[in-house]
């Protein structure tokens, strides 16, 4: 066989695979969260620690089964950022995760920038919504809302095989 044929086999494997892998990477996992219009957005309650529904509209979801750090959604609350702090458990260090360039509502980088300027504070959604990762909640001065899961402590232990801190739930069981 002709050298040329073989490298023209093997750059155009490799260029269909980068593709593929390209696409299932981009596009091919995620689906779109249908809006309950109930309890799709919540966040930790300072006096109960538990996760209660916000106002919001306008919410739009993608997420995947491929990992906990797929979800993103983006909504809009009439909430003051006031009210929300006095009553909602602020999330010390949100780092936003980047998102999909097509999921055009979420922003990863002028999230980032607002948090870091505190135009938006970020807020305890639900704790080991996964077990290991939070959903984190952020909430703009104009009312737009963003969400996320991020890795917490516990999981970051758990996924590096370190001894658990002992504010940490026991870790699921294999195949839970």
């Amino acid at each position: 066989m002709n050298g040329k044929v073989v490298a023209m086999i093997l750059v155009l494997s490799g260029a269909i695979a980068g593709g593929a892998m390209y696409y299932l990477q981009v596009y091919g996992f995620y689906e779109e969260v249908q809006a309950t219009n109930v309890a799709d957005v919540q966040v930790t309650a300072l006096e109960s620690g538990a996760p209660e529904v916000i106002l919001y509209e306008n919410f739009k979801a993608i997420d995947a089964e491929s990992s906990p750090l797929r979800y993103r959604a983006c909504f809009e609350t009439p909430m003051s950022q006031a009210l929300l702090t006095e009553t909602y458990q602020v999330y010390d260090t949100p780092v936003p995760t980047v998102a999909p360039g097509w999921f055009d509502c979420f922003d990863a980088e002028a999230i980032g920038a607002a948090l870091e300027n505190e135009t938006a504070i970020a807020f305890l959604g639900t704790a080991n919504i996964v077990y290991g990762f939070d959903r984190v909640v952020a909430i703009s001065e104009d009312g737009k809302g963003f969400v996320w899961h991020q890795i917490n402590d516990c999981g970051e232990k758990a996924f590096d095989g370190d001894p658990l801190p002992a504010h940490c739930p026991p870790p699921p069981e294999a195949g839970e």
